[in-house]
C-alpha cells in the first residue's frame, strides 16, 4: 500500500508546482510600434513597488535612438533630497516580428524583459510589464494622466491579470529639468 501511495503524492505535488507556476498575467505586448513615436522623455505615473526605484518621486524615463541601433535609457527621479540618475540600453530583439518587446539593461548585459502592454494611439500615456507579474508601470508624455487615461490603462492592467491595488502613485509636482 505505501509504493502505491508515492507516486500518488508524487503526481499530486507535480500538479500542484505546475499551477503555481503558470503565469495568471498576460504579458504580450502590443503588434505595433513605431519607435522614433515612442523615443522621448516620460514620466513615470504609477508602478509596482520594487529595491532599484523605492522612495524615488518625481521619475522619468528617457529614450533616444544610439547610432548603432540601441536605445540609451536614462532614468532620472529625487531620491533622498538628490536627483538621482541610471543609464541604460535597450534593444528590440525582433523588430519586425514583436517590435513592442525590448529588453533593457542598466548593469553589463544583464538583460530584463520591457513589453509595452497597452499604448495610446497618440503615444501619450502607456502601460509597461515584464514576463513577471511583479512588474509594472504607467507612463505619461506629461507629469499628471487625464482621469479617463488612467481609467483605461487600469482597466487595461486589471484585464490583463496585474493586481492594481499594488500600484504605487509617483509623486511629479518636483521637476528634474
Amino acid at each position: 500500500m505505501k509504493k502505491s501511495t508515492i507516486p500518488a503524492l508524487a503526481a499530486m505535488l507535480l500538479s500542484l508546482v505546475s499551477c503555481t507556476a503558470k503565469n495568471t498575467h498576460d504579458s504580450t505586448p502590443v503588434s505595433s510600434l513605431d519607435l522614433q513615436r515612442y523615443l522621448g522623455k516620460w514620466y513615470e505615473i504609477a508602478r509596482f513597488d520594487h529595491s532599484f526605484e523605492r522612495g524615488v518621486d518625481n521619475a522619468t524615463a528617457e529614450y533616444t535612438l544610439k547610432e548603432d541601433g540601441k536605445i540609451k535609457v536614462v532614468n532620472s527621479g529625487w531620491k533622498d533630497g538628490k536627483v538621482k540618475v541610471a543609464e541604460g540600453k535597450a534593444k528590440c530583439p525582433d523588430p519586425t516580428g514583436n517590435p513592442a518587446h525590448l529588453k533593457v539593461a542598466f548593469f553589463l548585459f544583464f538583460y530584463a524583459d520591457y513589453n509595452i502592454l497597452y499604448l495610446d494611439p497618440d503615444y501619450q500615456y502607456v502601460l509597461v510589464g515584464s514576463k513577471s507579474d511583479k512588474y509594472l508601470w504607467i507612463m505619461s508624455r506629461t507629469p499628471q494622466l487625464t482621469p479617463e487615461a488612467r481609467q483605461i490603462l487600469l482597466d487595461e492592467a486589471a484585464r490583463r491579470g496585474y493586481d492594481t491595488s499594488k500600484l504605487i502613485w509617483v509623486d511629479q509636482s518636483r521637476s528634474i529639468r
